[in-house]
């Protein structure tokens, strides 16, 4: 008899504990890809988005939501884990980070809590997802698919406007953007320049088709919230709406300038949610947010706990904290290109550290030269036709550190780091930041070979605050030294390279190659070097030997490293191929062979593939 009462008795249980469940909001994540505030939301009179300007008069727009870096893998890691790339080790652009083994993504929260998770489609984190994430993630997944009036937390990502649309084929072109009416297609005679490119008929038209790019999502975005509607859904479910980071175009997609961080935001909070919201429907919020606040957000929402291991703070919801005072973030390789750039932004000043400034901006991507705007912008540098903004992409160096006022300068044009009525901002911010890498275990300043080598099998989460394998503070040192060092500091750089951690040693070696000739006096300790165990060394070492003339020695070394049994290892020899240009050409035979496969990244294995391809025709030039 009790067998048989026992299964009516769990039904009343299960019964009154749903019952006293408080309510849940659905959550709906509708996202695009490379698309700054350029809406007519924003005030962009230009843009055509009707649906989203409708969607923005029932939410509240946040005018100060900020992307982690201006690429989509590390940025959307930042999102779907709560923690910043640079701690996690997903900070390179194409990389893959082994996660700890017990680390979970913030949809897997919500699933244990009762919610339906499904994602359409893109993932893209620089890392394996665990099986936990979502009940669903492809191109098929939706919210229908739930346990009928189950919670759901959906994700519909678009991706007309990525920039590989921009540079697509006119067939492609045209069936991106089929639904446009001809009052929603854009004149490039009619486009605004902004003041960072030069005003050249390529760049007119790619920056036309990124608006209409921009409105055929409109249409996307439309769809989705039809569909909301027509489930009788709408008054059960806050929308987001937001983009992955700024604008795909060449100078501000993989930068870490406020155009390329800078995002639109909108939370459409129904009737029955409208306490939650920080404004009236229509309003606007300057708060600044994040990417690493979207997960503990999301789960401040759900009536959830937050996790201890979140880096981000609840903007929204029972958990939200106190509004944040500034952003933090960076930028780290993209694609086949190595650089190492860090920032804090405020409401009014963006500070920017470039820890390799004896790197341009403008280093040579395969990717990036698919544009037909790039190779023109590039051939006019070369012809030395560009001045002001423009100019600055291709110079030879960046400075060491950029300080800007971005509600005065929104392109951020005007470094005001050498200003002494800055002194103070910059001292502030230059003091903040590195109390932000500190208080985050930043992992970039190990070469990314190096980072891989002290792994040992594990995963960089738990590498980052091993202070024998991350030794932070002697490396925010040497990588400070390396930066402001004069001729007169060069026995401070010499020891660097004598230390006993080869990350160290290779900032020494960075230092020497931005002093240039007045490295000279360092000739015999950077000739010793070669011979220093790292290969991240030995090839920094022979770059800041070329730079004194002796070229031939720089080459053997190079040459060495292209036929290493290490990926990393020959990507940065391609990589000083590419800054040494036609000084390199003796190399093509070692570089045409230089093609490998590294089974445990194949990103690398990709990057070296392409620049193999295309190195000997660049340094042939």
């Amino acid at each position: 008899m009790r067998l048989l009462r026992l299964p009516f008795i769990s039904v009343l249980l299960v019964g009154a504990i749903s019952a006293a469940e408080p309510a849940r909001p659905n959550i709906l994540w509708i996202t695009c890809e490379d698309t700054s505030p350029h809406l007519g939301a924003y005030g962009d009179a230009f843009a055509v988005t009707p649906r989203l300007d409708a969607l923005a008069r029932e939410s509240v727009r946040y005018t100060q939501a900020f992307a982690y870096t201006g690429v989509c893998a590390p940025s959307r890691s930042c999102l779907i884990t709560g923690v910043y790339p640079l701690r996690l080790g997903t900070h390179p652009m194409r990389s893959h980070a082994p996660l700890p083994a017990d680390f979970k993504l913030f949809p897997a929260y919500l699933r244990a809590a009762g919610y339906y998770a499904s994602n359409n489609v893109k993932e893209d984190y620089n890392f394996a997802t665990p099986r936990a994430t979502w009940d669903e993630s492809s191109n098929r997944a939706h919210w229908r698919k739930r346990t009928p009036g189950q919670p759901f937390f959906s994700v519909f990502n678009f991706v007309v406007t990525h920039q590989s649309q921009l540079f697509c084929s006119e067939e492609k072109y045209r069936e991106n953007t089929r639904r446009l009416t001809p009052a929603q297609r854009r004149d490039p005679a009619k486009v605004t320049v902004p003041p960072i490119h030069p005003d050249t008929p390529e760049f007119r038209r790619e920056w036309a088709r990124h608006y209409e790019n921009v409105t055929a999502m409109d249409y996307q975005v439309a769809d989705v919230l039809a569909e909301l509607e027509a489930d009788g859904l709408a008054d059960d479910t806050l929308v987001f709406f937001f983009s992955d980071h700024g604008t795909g175009m060449p100078g501000i997609k993989m930068w870490a300038w406020g155009p390329s961080l800078h995002v639109p935001l909108l939370v459409r909070f129904p009737p029955k949610w409208r306490h939650l919201a920080p404004a009236a429907p229509g309003g606007t919020t300057d708060r600044m947010v994040s990417f690493v606040d979207f997960a503990p957000t999301v789960l401040s929402l759900a009536g959830l706990d937050l996790p201890a291991h979140f880096q981000g703070t609840a903007f929204l919801g029972a958990k939200a904290a106190a509004p944040r005072g500034f952003i933090f973030g960076g930028k780290d390789r993209q694609g086949e290109c190595a650089d190492t750039i860090r920032y804090v932004r405020d409401h009014r000043f963006q500070y920017l550290r470039n820890f390799q400034p004896h790197l341009p901006y403008g280093q040579f991507m395969s990717y990036n030269w698919q544009h037909a705007s790039t190779p023109v912008w590039e051939q006019l540098h070369r012809a030395g036709k560009l001045s002001g903004p423009p100019a600055r992409f291709f110079a030879a160096t960046k400075p060491v550190e950029e300080l800007y006022d971005v509600q005065r300068d929104p392109w951020q044009i005007n470094n005001l780091a050498a200003d002494p009525v800055y002194a103070a901002e910059l001292i502030r911010l230059r003091t903040l930041l590195a109390a932000q890498m500190e208080a985050a275990s930043d992992l970039g300043l190990l070469p990314e070979r190096e980072l891989h080598a002290r792994r040992r099998g594990g995963d960089f989460y738990t590498l980052a605050t091993d202070p024998q394998r991350n030794p932070l503070p002697a490396l925010r040192r040497a990588a400070d030294l390396a930066g402001r060092a004069t001729a007169e500091e060069l026995p401070a750089l010499g020891a660097l390279l004598r230390d006993a951690d080869a990350a160290v040693r290779w900032w020494g070696a960075l230092g020497h190659i931005r002093l240039g000739a007045a490295a000279r006096p360092a000739a015999a300790a950077l000739a010793a070097a070669l011979a220093d165990p790292s290969p991240d060394v030995r090839l920094a070492a022979a770059e800041a030997l070329a730079g004194l003339g002796q070229l031939d020695r720089a080459l053997e070394v190079i040459a060495e490293a292209l036929r290493a049994d290490d990926g990393f290892a020959r990507l940065s020899a391609l990589s000083l191929v590419a800054r040494l240009g036609t000084r390199a050409r003796p190399l093509i035979p070692a570089i045409r062979a230089a093609t490998y496969v590294d089974p445990a990244n194949k990103d690398v294995t990709d990057y070296i593939g392409r620049m193999v391809g295309y190195l000997p025709g660049r340094i042939s030039e």
